[in-house]
């Protein structure tokens, strides 16, 4: 049985338990958010991890970092160590969105190697393998989908990205539209491609039963993509993505009837103002499932810092009640991205899931600044640099700057306001 099914008979599972743990809540609890379809826990039944997690309502703001080769960047070793490093500066999950070299060779590494749940989309395989077979990346069937998928799932991949929102009703709305970017998701311009090539329904859409036997078979999580996902602030909140998110929502449904878990993700590029509302939406059209955010970013300006712009959608995102945030690098819209580039993706998010969590007053987020703030007040520099999300680049400033007197910093020296005030009470 999947969790979620578990979760329907009123019993609590071993890996309930060990999350429920590790969020610091009820294991009952977790169980009947799952059962609710608020909550999921993404793990294949043949994939044995060190740091399984759950992403939903009631539980922490959750990281998710991508990795994979591209058809440029095409070495494994590379990715293993962006892997490693998107693990060890503290992601909750890892996507392996690979569309270059060995991809099978890639995945079988990404799982053995990763202590965290590993997500993929499958149709950037499909067409990769349309690719090789046919000379034509848009050129597969329903049946090269379906195999694709039960592969991955034997393999032990945790979650999928399935483009089945992009429809013939969908894709209508978005050409009444008249967008200024267009379809900016990979998965989702494949899909689109062949939807118009091919003048039928979307194969993820019309085989989605089949789809959900596989799931349900390996208990994957199944993670319902916005194809249609605004690249522009502009395009942001349109008739496309809100009718693309409803057609997730009643598949979500249909899902949660199967027993098998499910998440929804989102945008993509919106603006500050219209956050609050993106995420109200996904919660009363898919009945409250467990929100996925790409970001969001909140301005199309800053190529380069697109992690900070990322981090500030996503803190408002998660304290509106978002629960799963997509790490975004500086590399966006610029390059592949570096194992340094993952490193600053994954801090920022995390700084943006933290904020987002103070919001929605988790205590051990709040114990965490609480603590950290004690440690500064008694200029502490060995526990502030601890309990720093990066202690490492904490260490190395504090290092490279060294103030006459130990217990101050160099920026206030001797006029360190916290000293002149212990100072100011012994007087």
């Amino acid at each position: 049985m999947t969790q979620l099914e578990y979760a329907k008979k009123n019993i609590i599972t071993g890996i309930m338990r060990k999350v429920a743990r590790t969020e610091g809540i009820n294991p009952a609890q977790l169980m009947l958010l799952i059962r609710q379809g608020k909550a999921v826990i993404p793990l294949n039944k043949n994939h044995k991890i060190k740091k399984p997690c759950a992403v939903g309502s009631m539980l922490s703001t959750k990281v998710n970092a991508n990795i994979g080769t591209s058809t440029d960047e095409s070495r494994i070793s590379d990715e293993i160590r962006k892997l490693k490093v998107a693990i060890g500066y503290g992601a909750d999950t890892l996507m392996d969105l690979s569309v270059g070299g060995d991809l099978l060779k890639m995945r079988q590494q990404a799982l053995k190697y990763s202590s965290v749940p590993l997500g993929t989309v499958p149709v950037y395989e499909v067409a990769v393998r349309a690719q090789e077979r046919n000379n034509d990346f848009i050129k597969f069937k329903a049946a090269d989908i379906l195999d694709v998928l039960d592969e991955q799932a034997r393999q032990g991949v945790d979650f999928f990205t399935i483009h089945c929102g992009v429809t013939g009703r969908s894709l209508k709305a978005l050409e009444k539209q008249k967008r200024l970017m267009g379809v900016v998701s990979r998965g989702g311009a494949i899909i689109a491609n062949w939807i118009k090539r091919n003048k039928k329904e979307n194969p993820f859409y019309t085989h989605f039963e089949q789809i959900l036997d596989i799931a349900n078979k390996y208990d994957v999580t199944l993670s319902l993509g916005d194809g249609l996902r605004p690249g522009s602030i502009l395009d942001a909140t349109d008739k496309a993505q809100i009718t693309e998110l409803k057609i997730l929502g009643a598949l979500a449904k249909r899902a949660r009837a199967r027993g098998v878990q499910v998440m929804i993700e989102g945008p993509g590029h919106v603006p500050l103002n219209q956050i609050k509302k993106n995420v109200l939406l996904e919660k009363k059209y898919c009945g409250k499932a467990p929100f996925y955010v790409l970001g969001p970013l909140v301005t199309d300006v800053a190529p380069g810092y697109d992690h900070i712009t990322s981090a500030i959608g996503g803190a408002l995102a998660a304290g509106f009640g978002a629960d799963f945030l997509c790490y975004v690098t500086p590399a966006e819209h610029l390059r592949h991205p570096t194992a340094d580039d993952v490193r600053e993706g994954v801090i920022a998010s995390r700084i943006a899931a933290h904020a987002g969590d103070l919001v929605k007053r988790r205590r051990s987020s709040i114990s965490w600044d609480k603590n950290i703030s004690a440690a500064r007040k008694a200029r502490d520099w060995k526990k502030q640099i601890k309990l720093s999300i990066d202690p490492a680049k904490a260490k190395e400033y504090r290092s490279s700057s060294k103030p006459k007197l130990y217990d101050v910093c160099t920026m206030c020296g001797k006029y360190c306001s916290i000293k002149l005030m212990e100072e100011c009470k012994e007087k």
